[in-house]
């Protein structure tokens, strides 16, 4: 709509994005025809270039996948993020690759996490999914697959750790040295799976603390009292929101080792509801005809359990189902008799509560009569937990009665005459006949089976028959 040549030049020139030079060389211009030439020659250029532009794009565009894309974006974003300080950490799938090529894992295994890497790349960091792959791949590097505890086999050594840990047991104590024995002289044995069955109290489990001390091995324990849930055993599928191994393949990364000496307590506690049988569940793990390929829902790979030496705990058979009770190697653990829980009580028990109560070893002693004393007239039970905590009552009031006094460095020695005074009237009778006659009830002697000849006197029992 502009007639005048020197005002439409002017136009042109004011919505061209020039330098600031360029604008003001035209502006000193004063012919009109050298201005319009001027203006000309930056309008030819600048065509040029967007259709330069405009090629270099449609190759781009029509070379560029839906990978070469989508890593175009992941760049973006990543620049993006460095430039907005969230980036500082590095490349997080950089990190997770390294780790990767780090870890030994099984050819499969090494197959199987190659493909969801690849996909994970793939995905946008934002999505849900991203997270569900992410946290796969970290499950699968955090497992052991070929390390191993590599502790040499030293059987007297493992019999006096056994001796220092625990006073009789013997039969459990065999066993196990009879399993390293074996293990000195062969490569490789299916590890046994053993079933400590016995009282509350009698040291199943701390039986199991100790074997792994004396094989020089790791530790896992895991409780199974309570336990309904079929994929607490064999994990979730990852298609459920909120999907995680099972407990089994948790402590095998907390272990860090695949031969650690596993220890699965209160076996014979489980139940059974909608949600499946977990006993069940467990046969797969402690057959050795099946374990050494463990397939766990959330992981989908197979699994070597193999190399662990199993050790269960109960308290009766009767709640362990006979296809479970089958797989395992039964040792029973019966109470401790009298002279067993004397020698636990002034070798094992005082010492713990002397140190757990503030108390040097020589600040209280008690006797063999004052520890017998509590053992027949305070405590009635098949394990030490009662006498534990009737040590325990004994430390605590002698504290309370030395700082009452004042006399903090004052030596006690607890007779039998002063336990009735800390702990009070006797809860239980001994050595006393009964008052009425009771039916069922008889008096006989026990004596224990054993290869020398015992020097013990017979002590009459009361049994009931």
């Amino acid at each position: 709509s502009l007639e005048d040549p020197a005002r439409m030049v002017d136009l042109i020139t004011s919505h061209i994005q020039l330098r600031t030079e360029e604008k003001q060389s035209i502006l000193e211009l004063v012919s009109l025809p050298q201005r319009i030439a001027k203006v000309l020659e930056v309008l030819y250029r600048e065509m040029d270039l967007s259709e330069m532009e405009k090629d270099i794009h449609a190759k781009v565009k029509k070379k560029m996948g839906a990978t070469q894309r989508n890593y175009y974006l992941s760049e973006k974003m990543r620049v993006i993020q460095e430039e907005m300080g969230q980036g500082e950490g590095g490349d997080e799938l950089t990190e997770l690759q390294q780790a990767i090529d780090k870890k030994s894992l099984p050819k499969a295994v090494k197959e199987k996490v190659a493909k969801e890497f690849k996909k994970l790349r793939q995905m946008p960091p934002m999505s849900a999914e991203t997270t569900v792959v992410r946290n796969y791949i970290d499950a699968i590097i955090s497992l052991p697959w070929k390390k191993k505890s590599r502790a040499k086999i030293d059987i007297e050594r493992a019999e006096a750790v056994l001796n220092e840990d625990h006073y009789g047991l013997e039969k459990p104590k065999e066993r196990i040295l009879e399993y390293l024995a074996v293990q000195t002289q062969v490569k490789k044995i299916r590890g046994p799976i053993l079933c400590l069955v016995g009282p509350p109290g009698v040291g199943k489990t701390s039986v199991c603390r100790s074997i792994a001390r004396a094989m020089g091995r790791e530790f896992v324990r895991l409780s199974l009292g309570g336990v309904r849930d079929e994929a607490e055993i064999r994990g979730h599928r990852r298609t459920y929101i909120g999907a995680m191994p099972g407990k089994i393949i948790l402590s095998m990364q907390k272990a860090g080792v695949i031969n650690p000496v596993f220890c699965l307590d209160e076996v014979d506690k489980m139940s059974v509801d909608f949600r499946g049988d977990p006993s069940a569940a467990l046969l797969e793990v402690l057959d050795p005809e099946q374990n050494y390929a463990f397939n766990d829902h959330y992981l989908d790979v197979d699994y070597d359990l193999s190399e662990i030496f199993f050790i269960t705990t109960a308290n009766n058979l009767h709640g362990i189902p006979a296809p479970l009770q089958d797989r395992m190697e039964i040792i029973q653990l019966s109470g401790y008799t009298e002279e067993e829980k004397l020698h636990i009580g002034l070798d094992f028990l005082l010492p713990k509560q002397l140190e757990a109560n503030g108390f040097k070893p020589d600040e209280i002693t008690l006797n063999d009569k004052a520890i017998l004393e509590i053992v027949r007239r305070y405590t009635r039970e098949a394990g030490v937990r009662s006498l534990e905590r009737t040590i325990a009552s004994v430390c605590r009031k002698v504290a309370r009665e030395r700082l009452k006094n004042k006399e903090p460095k004052k030596k006690y020695r607890i007779s039998p005459q002063a336990i009735e005074r800390y702990l009070g009237v006797p809860k239980y009778r001994f050595g006393l006949a009964e008052e009425h006659d009771e039916i069922g009830l008889t008096t006989g002697m026990a004596r224990q089976a054993d290869s020398k000849p015992s020097t013990q006197p017979f002590r009459p029992i009361s049994t009931r028959v």
